[in-house]
C-alpha cells in the first residue's frame, strides 16, 4: 500500500487531433512531480502514473492501481500548457468514472485549474470526484494524508478542499499557499525518479517541434520545470494564478490572486543539475514571467552559464514584450543556454494590450525589441491572440501583417477562449455568451473548440481567421527561407508536413453563425 498515487490523465488525440501523432509536445507532469516530492519529503509514500506519456488504456491503469493499492488517488489535471487544465478534464473524468464503475474504493481527489476555478460545479457535475483542492493543494494534501480515515467528520477539518455529502457540496475554509520563505522547504524539487521511461530516462517526453529547431531527433529526452509560481499580472484571458486562490467564491477569477513566489537560485540549479546528469539538454522553463525579477533570474542564468560551456543546452522561457528592458540582459540569457524566448505580443493594437492587462502593459517598439532579441542570437516563438475585446477584422489583419514583418522562427496564435478561471469566462457568463458544451471545447486545437465571441466578431469568424493565418504564416516564403538558412532543409520539410495537417472544426463546418 502507498499513501497517494498521482495520475496524469490522457486525451491528447482528442484535443490535438492528427497533430497528436507526431507534432504535439508531451510534457513532464510538473505538478505531479512537485506534489510527489513534497509529500515524500515529510514521510508519505507516493507514486506517479503518467497515462499520457505511456499511452495507457483504462484497463492497464486499473491493474496498476490494484497493484499499488493507494490510500488516495489524486488526479493532477493541468494539461500540457498552463491554460489547458479544463481541456484535460475530459480524459480525467472518463478515467475516474471508469474506476468508480470498477469499484475502486480509494477516494478520488482532483487538483488543477478547472476545479480551482469551479469547485462547486465540478463536484456537482462529476460524481466520480470525491474531493477537490481549491488552490495548489500542498498543505491540504499533506493534511488529508495525515488522516487515519477519510470520513466526513475528518474532512470538514481539512482546510482548502471541497467534498460532497449526498448531493450537497461543502467547501472548507481556504488553505494558505506555500509562502516565499518556505518554497525551498515545502516544495523541495521534483520527483524525477518516479517518471516512466522506455529505454532511458525522459525518452517518453518530447518538446514542441520548434523548440527542437524543427528536428525530430532533438525533441527527446525532454523535461519542463519551474523556477517560480504564479504571475504578477492579471490578464483577462489567463487563469494561471488560480493556484494562488484564497477564497471560496463559486467562480474564481485568476486576476484576483496575482502574485509570484520563487525558489532560490542555489536551490533550483540543483534540479537543472539532475536533468543534465540524466542527459536532458532540451528543457522548458515553464514560468509565465521568467524575465521579470532580476533578483532571481540573473543569478540563475549565471549558474546555468557555468553548465553551458559547450553551448549544449537548448532551453526556452516566457517573457512579455514589455519586460525585456535592461541593457546586457539578452547576452546573459543567451550564454545561459536559453535559445528561445516565448514572447506574448498578443495584438499589434496598443489599446487591446492595455485593456486585457488592465493598463499594466508598457508601450514598446515591438519591432525594435524583436530585432534586439534576434541580434542576440536568440530565437523567438511569438504568441498572438485573435478575438480579444476590441479586436475586429482590421486589427487582426494588422496583427498578422506585424507578425510577418517580425518573421520570428516560431509562430503561434490562439483564438481568444473564455477559460474557466479567467476574467473572460466570467464576462461570458455575465453577457450570456455561448460557451463550449464539453471540456474539449475549451481546447485551442480540438474539433469541438468554441472561442469566445466579442462585440464585433463571431466565434466562427475569429477561429477561421486564426486557422487561415496559421497556415498562411507557415507557408510564407520569407519565413521558410529564414528557417532553411538557420536550421536547414530538413526543418523546412518538417514544417511543410506539419502545416499540411488542417485541424477540423465543428463550428466552421456547421457555420452556425455563432
Amino acid at each position: 500500500m502507498i499513501d497517494v498515487l498521482f495520475i496524469t490523465p490522457s486525451n491528447a488525440y482528442k484535443i490535438y487531433q492528427e497533430l497528436s501523432k507526431n507534432f504535439s509536445a508531451i510534457e513532464t507532469p510538473t505538478w505531479s512531480l512537485l506534489l510527489a516530492q513534497s509529500c515524500r519529503s515529510v514521510g508519505f509514500t507516493v507514486s506517479i502514473l503518467d497515462a499520457n506519456a505511456e499511452k495507457l488504456e483504462q484497463q492497464e491503469i486499473l491493474m496498476r492501481i490494484n497493484d499499488l493499492n493507494p490510500r488516495m488517488i489524486c488526479f493532477v489535471v493541468y494539461g500540457q500548457n498552463v491554460n489547458a487544465g479544463t481541456t484535460s478534464m475530459s480524459g480525467a473524468v472518463s478515467l475516474s468514472n471508469y474506476l468508480k464503475r470498477k469499484n475502486i474504493t480509494s477516494p478520488i481527489a482532483y487538483i488543477g485549474s478547472h476545479v480551482q476555478a469551479l469547485p462547486h460545479e465540478s463536484l456537482k457535475k462529476e460524481k466520480s470526484i470525491d474531493i477537490v483542492f481549491t488552490n495548489e493543494g500542498v498543505y491540504a494534501l499533506r493534511n488529508l494524508l495525515s488522516l487515519k480515515k477519510f470520513d466526513i467528520e475528518d474532512l470538514k477539518n481539512v482546510k482548502g478542499i471541497g467534498y460532497r455529502i449526498n448531493s450537497e457540496i461543502f467547501l472548507t475554509e481556504p488553505e494558505k499557499i506555500v509562502p516565499q520563505e518556505r518554497m525551498d522547504i515545502d516544495l523541495p524539487g521534483y520527483a524525477w525518479d518516479l517518471l516512466p521511461f522506455k529505454n532511458k530516462p525522459f525518452d517518453l517526453y518530447r518538446s514542441p517541434m520548434w523548440h527542437a529547431e524543427y528536428d525530430e531527433e532533438k525533441r527527446t529526452p525532454y523535461a519542463a520545470l519551474q523556477t517560480s509560481l504564479g504571475c504578477r499580472f492579471g490578464c483577462d484571458f489567463c487563469m494561471i494564478n488560480m493556484i494562488n486562490r484564497n477564497d471560496n467564491s463559486s467562480i474564481g477569477v485568476a486576476g484576483n490572486y496575482s502574485f509570484m513566489r520563487y525558489w532560490s537560485p542555489k536551490f533550483i540549479i540543483k534540479e537543472f543539475d539532475k536533468l543534465i546528469n540524466y542527459g536532458v539538454e532540451t528543457i522548458r522553463i515553464v514560468d509565465e514571467m521568467f524575465l521579470l525579477n532580476p533578483k532571481y533570474y540573473l543569478p540563475l542564468c549565471e549558474l546555468l552559464k557555468e553548465r553551458n560551456i559547450k553551448d549544449n543546452l537548448r532551453m526556452w522561457v516566457y517573457s512579455r514584450i514589455d519586460t525585456i528592458k535592461k541593457p546586457g540582459i539578452l547576452k546573459i540569457v543567451r550564454e545561459a543556454g536559453i535559445k528561445w524566448l516565448g514572447i506574448g505580443i498578443e495584438s499589434s493594437k496598443k489599446s487591446i494590450r492595455l485593456e486585457i492587462s488592465k493598463g499594466k502593459f508598457e508601450d514598446v517598439d515591438i519591432e525594435n525589441v524583436i530585432k534586439e532579441i534576434h541580434d542576440s542570437d536568440i530565437n523567438v516563438i511569438a504568441n498572438y491572440i485573435f478575438g480579444l475585446p476590441g479586436d475586429d477584422e482590421e486589427s487582426i489583419n494588422k496583427t498578422f501583417e506585424l507578425s510577418k514583418r517580425l518573421c520570428t522562427l516560431g509562430w503561434n496564435t490562439y483564438a481568444a477562449m473564455a477559460l474557466p478561471g479567467s476574467a473572460l469566462y466570467k464576462k461570458a457568463i455575465e453577457n450570456n455568451y455561448e460557451l463550449p458544451e464539453d471540456y474539449e471545447g475549451y481546447s485551442f486545437h480540438s474539433y469541438n473548440t468554441l472561442p469566445i465571441r466579442n462585440e464585433k466578431l463571431t466565434a466562427v469568424q475569429i477561429l477561421k481567421k486564426r486557422d487561415d493565418c496559421f497556415h498562411a504564416y507557415h507557408s510564407y516564403k520569407p519565413f521558410l527561407d529564414k528557417i532553411e538558412k538557420k536550421f536547414g532543409s530538413k526543418a523546412v520539410q518538417n514544417i511543410v508536413e506539419m502545416s499540411s495537417i488542417r485541424l477540423k472544426r465543428k463550428i466552421i463546418e456547421n457555420h452556425s453563425g455563432l
